[in-house]
């Protein structure tokens, strides 16, 4: 059993509009994960959509009480980390920018080491009248398609991150891959 998203009282799944959870076992280490997770201003290069993202304050990786901002389905908001348990959680809270409904949201992910490399999760929860209609009336499941295809994506990049490269050794075996010549 993994463990799950720490929530603060007013982002329960229980209280909320819109819940998602998505998982995924990667073969490669929680470090590797965690590195990923925190340069959000480059989510981008392992997942396309998340192409808009600002960190604020001149941090380059996200820590506990960084603010940022991005835009997600055309749709900015501002976030800020509320969690930060450095290669084992992350958390912020959104809301979404000139939304007059007070609509939020709380996404988190937990790592956890395993025998072939990590687990990652990823659980939101939305609630305001923004998201429930622009999520779960116009897009119904849309969260866990966005988070599946984002955990794909984190687990790809990790396992590319550790993947033996032509011009450096192999992880495995400590000498360098052999070239086939045809």
């Amino acid at each position: 059993m993994y463990d799950h998203v720490i929530w603060p009282e007013q982002f329960h799944p229980k209280i909320s509009e819109i819940y998602g959870l998505n998982d995924i076992d990667v073969e490669a280490p929680a470090e590797t994960v965690w590195k990923l997770l925190v340069d959000a201003e480059n989510w981008h290069r392992h997942f396309t959509p998340e192409n808009q993202v600002k960190i604020l304050g001149g941090e380059r990786e996200l820590a506990l009480g960084t603010r940022l901002t991005r835009v997600t389905a055309g749709y900015p908001m501002s976030l800020e980390v509320t969690e930060c348990v450095p290669g084992r959680r992350l958390a912020w809270a959104t809301t979404v920018d000139d939304d007059d409904t007070g609509s939020t949201a709380y996404h988190g992910w937990v790592i956890a080491p395993t025998a072939q490399g990590c687990h990652l999760l990823t659980e939101e929860t939305q609630q305001g009248s923004f998201f429930l209609e622009m999520v779960g009336r116009q897009n119904p499941g849309l969260v866990y398609r966005y988070h599946q295809e984002w955990v794909e994506a984190v687990a790809r990049a990790a396992e590319e991150e550790i993947a033996p490269k032509p011009d450096r050794p192999s992880r495995r075996s400590g000498h360098a891959p052999a070239l086939l010549l045809k």
